[in-house]
């Protein structure tokens, strides 16, 4: 069995799209796709969206508490959990949406009992002529080159929250004080289960559209990396300040190829280095650590 879970906030335009890039794949066994969403009015938008799929119990409404995607998924999580490894779990959001052929690949890696954990490759979907288009251009090609390394060389990375599955039977839920991509998946790999990296399982991703947007979303994802600390030890670090220093620095000198691109990366230096001077002076100074309430 096959279970999709699909976390939304009230953008049902975008998650009947999310919907839809999933049941028109011919997925080679039995699924089912449950969306959770804060908002009892996306259930009723979606049920007329998708009646036969309400009907057969393809698709599953789950209302979201409002307490964080995190708490979200834990409930899912427990509700679904099976003590057969070879049911499958993928995990995505609303807001994007995946490739004809992607849950098939994602299948196709997990005839591998010793995966226990697979990650998709985000897209941009907005223009590198645009700002926030190329901040987004230049993060997701670097971690593709960094999780492509990591999954070839057996070793642990953190997964792309965009787009990712795991086996049911291993975790019945995670820690909420951090992101659920990067605990996740070290859960996993203390399990001694391989983490591995599909990149024709692609997962198209929308590039924040203000500062503030932007700033929020990184501010937010950094401490939750951060709050890994608190909760495990000797975590191998896929994301950090000092690895993006040592995997992204040279990398992203040479990503520009016009003069736009070249104002575009030092404006992306500097980005990156506001986010996390913000984020480590919340964390140090003012205590305000990582809160799964962000959307």
């Amino acid at each position: 069995m096959l279970q999709i879970i699909i976390t939304s906030y009230k953008e049902p335009q975008k998650t009947i799209r999310a919907v839809k890039s999933f049941l028109e794949q011919d997925i080679s066994e039995k699924y089912k796709i449950i969306i959770a969403d804060p908002f009892p009015e996306t259930e009723e938008i979606l049920k007329k969206q998708f009646p036969k799929e309400f009907k057969s119990k393809t698709i599953e409404f789950s209302l979201d508490p409002g307490e964080g995607k995190s708490y979200a998924l834990n409930i899912i999580l427990e509700k679904i959990y099976s003590t057969n490894t070879n049911d499958i779990i993928i995990l995505t959001d609303g807001d994007v949406f995946v490739s004809r052929n992607s849950v098939n690949k994602i299948l196709q890696a997990f005839n591998d009992k010793k995966v226990g954990c697979i990650s998709g490759k985000p897209i941009p979907i907005n223009s590198r002529k645009n700002i926030f288009g190329f901040f987004n251009h230049v993060a997701f090609s670097g971690i593709h080159k960094v999780r492509k390394k990591l999954s070839q060389q057996n070793k642990f990375f953190e997964c792309s929250g965009y787009l990712f599955a795991i086996r049911n039977g291993v975790l019945q839920g995670f820690p909420l004080e951090t992101s659920e991509d990067s605990i996740i998946p070290f859960l996993f790999f203390k399990k001694n289960y391989k983490i591995k990296y599909i990149p024709k399982a692609e997962v198209f991703v929308h590039a924040p559209k203000t500062w503030k947007h932007y700033t929020n979303q990184k501010i937010r994802n950094i401490k939750g990396h951060e709050n890994l600390n608190k909760i495990v030890k000797n975590m191998p670090r896929t994301k950090s300040f000092i690895n993006e220093i040592r995997h992204g620095f040279f990398y992203t000198l040479q990503y520009p190829k016009n003069l736009r691109e070249i104002f575009y990366t030092t404006a992306l230096f500097l980005a990156r280095f506001y986010i996390y001077l913000k984020a480590f002076f919340d964390i140090k100074i003012k205590k305000q650590g990582y809160k799964d309430a962000f959307r």
